[in-house]
């Protein structure tokens, strides 16, 4: 597995990461086709040929349902191998998100993460995004926050999950590094990625694989090429439950050195 610098933050992470929506939520999600969620030795399991494979990046959010809870169980003893991701500003209540961006809510959101996930900090925390990506910066009590978090040393990187090009753009002006949709049907954010690698800010790709809607028109391989060929990419955030579909996407991307 190829690893790569997140930005100037001195975090390494592979260039395949895993994320874990599915580990703790059914409702709500933009999946093709429903699922279960996976048992605990299931979830084990994936996480032990993720390692194996070389992928130490796991995303995970408040929002995700119980998947922090439960990767703090199923992480016990392995803190030094992982790079977490997590988020705040969005919880998924009752079949409906919520969004809450001041800094209280959001302090309160990764204190309440580094329980859940058994560690006394998180490699990268990001603001979720409700879409009003500018309004985050406008009134940006969410980023002061994670800010002083990082000062405390609760969080090593920061940033936000972003839905446009001038959220994206703006991110990388005032944060470590952008999460940022991109594929190529979903590719608005593309010129974002050379600005981060100008800056010399990182960059994680979510939907690359259009959450699993490609319908024949893209292979996964052929969007995980796509994604990675912008060459300021760090890493993709793939999601998924199923070991053979993780393997398929690290070995794509093995492939390409």
């Amino acid at each position: 597995m190829e690893y790569r610098n997140l930005g100037s933050t001195g975090i390494r992470v592979s260039a395949l990461g895993l994320g874990t929506v599915k580990l703790g939520r059914t409702a709500g999600v933009k999946y093709p086709e429903p699922f279960d969620l996976p048992s605990d030795a299931q979830a084990a399991d994936l996480l032990a040929v993720a390692r194996d494979l070389g992928i130490n990046l796991i995303d995970t959010a408040p929002a995700y349902g119980t998947s922090e809870l439960r990767l703090g169980k199923l992480l016990a003893g392995q803190r030094d191998d992982w790079v977490i991701c997590t988020k705040a500003g969005e919880a998924f209540e009752a079949g409906a998100s919520t969004y809450d961006f001041s800094a209280d809510a959001v302090t309160t959101s990764i204190e309440r993460s580094l329980l859940r996930l058994h560690t006394d900090y998180v490699d990268i925390a990001l603001l979720h995004s409700d879409g009003a990506d500018l309004r985050l910066f406008e009134h940006d009590e969410g980023l002061q926050a994670l800010e002083r978090l990082r000062e405390r040393g609760l969080v090593r990187a920061i940033g936000v999950s972003t839905k446009t090009l001038e959220g994206s753009l703006r991110t990388i002006e005032r944060c470590d590094l952008v999460m940022l949709p991109l594929n190529p049907i979903e590719h608005a954010c593309a010129p974002a990625v050379e600005a981060a690698r100008l800056a010399n800010k990182g960059v994680l790709v979510k939907k690359a694989l259009v959450s699993g809607h490609l319908s024949g028109r893209r292979s996964a391989s052929d969007c995980l090429a796509y994604a990675l060929e912008h060459r300021g990419v760090t890493s993709v955030i793939v999601g998924t439950i199923n070991p053979e579909h993780l393997t398929a996407n690290a070995r794509a991307i093995d492939a390409r050195k």
